[in-house]
């Protein structure tokens, strides 16, 4: 049994790195903690704990992971340091000997802290505790919610992946895909809505995949929550473009509560690079799914990720995909650049994709992606939107966003904050990243 006295008067700090699916995590374990009397940190106060949620989807996460520990360690003097997340599920005896860390979460362990936390004495020699489970004994689907600095919540729906495409190390930092039951979930959205909250965001490692534990599909649970009232939309966060099935694009264009708003992962235009990759499509399946959201949402956002410089890419595979991409109807572009992970099977891969060759590919795909997001943005000047109003700036200006993720810029208004209303777009603000309200 574990003594809660010592929870009493204490206070927590929590530092999230990387997905979404990682702050929705993260504001679960708050909740946890604040349920057992733990009181998150003010501003300005030392904190008794530190919970830090860490990424590992690239060497430079693992190194700004690293530097975040450490920097945390010196700003809460005398803080018990838990860390938690993909990095400390792939490398916990790495973490366990930074100075300050005294205690190390795998992913099976991370919603299930309380458990873990039977005394806060910092150690005062050697490493950190570590307490992780081999990837495939990860199985647990915990479910998890939380809510932006904005109006959103983002909805875990599903965790882990079983795809081990050549280059990722998720599988091995989250497990097996599995997911949470729709009348779970469902439950969840209800919440959100007694809350308040009008914008719900889908998240998981690969939501597309959902079902798989439940006996379910994709399209059973988002059309259960487009029955949940007081949500005024979903969006759906990353999804497979083998996953995207017509009849979750049919749903999604006659739907009132989910945006016509796409991202989908490509990751390469050329087939050769794809096949290196072991992504489970080729571009031609991707080229369908684009015409097909096009030709039934003619007015979606199709936001797609690319990885430049993987082992293999020559200059004329990278040129495929630089004419592959340049001929598609999407609006914007996610680029990253390729990073070596420990482990993975693109380490087998010959032609090894220099520094400068990299940041040069990426260059080029982020121009072209400015060139699509400025002619869907232009496209729509004039046209009638609902917009969700957000939040405000130092300069007196709030924003929010189109069903279809255009960026709307208005004189600030606390009327308007958490509020849809239907507008007329205008023309650029001053700095070229939002639309002005024409007319509300």
């Amino acid at each position: 049994m574990i003594d809660h006295s010592v929870f009493e008067n204490k206070t927590a700090a929590y530092f999230t790195l990387g997905c979404k699916l990682n702050f929705a995590e993260t504001s679960t374990i708050g909740k946890m903690l604040a349920n057992r009397g733990i009181r998150r940190v003010r501003s300005g106060e030392k904190a008794d704990i530190c919970v830090i949620n860490t990424c590992s989807v690239t060497e430079l996460a693992d190194k700004k992971c690293r530097q975040a520990i450490r920097r945390i360690s010196k700003q809460h003097p005398g803080a018990f340091i838990v860390v938690t997340g993909c990095y400390a599920q792939l490398k916990p005896e790495e973490i366990a000997d930074i100075e300050g860390v005294d205690l190390v979460l795998g992913a099976e362990q991370k919603l299930d802290i309380l458990h873990y936390l039977d005394n806060l004495e910092k150690r005062e020699i050697g490493k950190g505790a570590v307490i992780t489970s081999v990837s495939k004994e990860i199985k647990a689907f915990a479910p998890s919610c939380s809510a932006d600095d904005r109006t959103r919540h983002f909805l875990k729906v599903q965790d882990g992946c079983d795809y081990y495409c050549s280059y990722c190390t998720i599988p091995f930092a989250r497990g097996r895909s599995r997911n949470g039951c729709v009348a779970d979930l469902v439950k969840q959205a209800e919440e959100v809505a007694e809350k308040g909250g009008k914008e719900i965001v889908l998240t998981g490692v690969n939501i597309g995949d959902f079902g798989k534990s439940t006996d379910e599909q994709f399209i059973d649970l988002i059309r259960a929550l487009d029955r949940v009232e007081g949500i005024a939309r979903y969006r759906i966060s990353s999804i497979e473009p083998n996953l995207i099935t017509d009849e979750v694009i049919d749903f999604v264009s006659t739907s009132q509560k989910f945006a016509p708003h796409f991202h989908i992962p490509l990751q390469s235009g050329s087939d050769a690079v794809l096949r290196l990759m072991k992504r489970r499509y080729d571009t031609e399946l991707f080229r369908y799914k684009i015409e097909k959201i096009k030709q039934t949402i003619p007015h979606a956002f199709i936001g797609i990720d690319v990885i430049v410089g993987t082992r293999g890419e020559t200059d004329e595979l990278f040129d495929e995909t630089y004419a592959f991409i340049q001929s598609l109807d999407i609006s914007q572009l996610h680029v990253f650049s390729y990073s070596e992970r420990a482990g993975t099977q693109a380490l087998k891969i010959d032609h090894i994709v220099d520094s400068k060759t990299k940041q040069k590919r990426s260059q080029l795909l982020l121009d072209l992606s400015e060139q699509k997001l400025n002619s869907f943005y232009t496209a729509h000047i004039g046209k009638t939107v609902k917009v969700l109003f957000e939040h405000t700036r130092k300069d007196q200006q709030m924003h929010g966003f189109s069903e279809n993720y255009i960026k709307v810029e208005i004189p600030y208004d606390s009327n308007l904050n958490n509020v849809v209303r239907q507008i007329r777009l205008g023309n650029w603000n001053e700095d070229h990243t939002a639309l002005k309200v024409d007319q509300i």
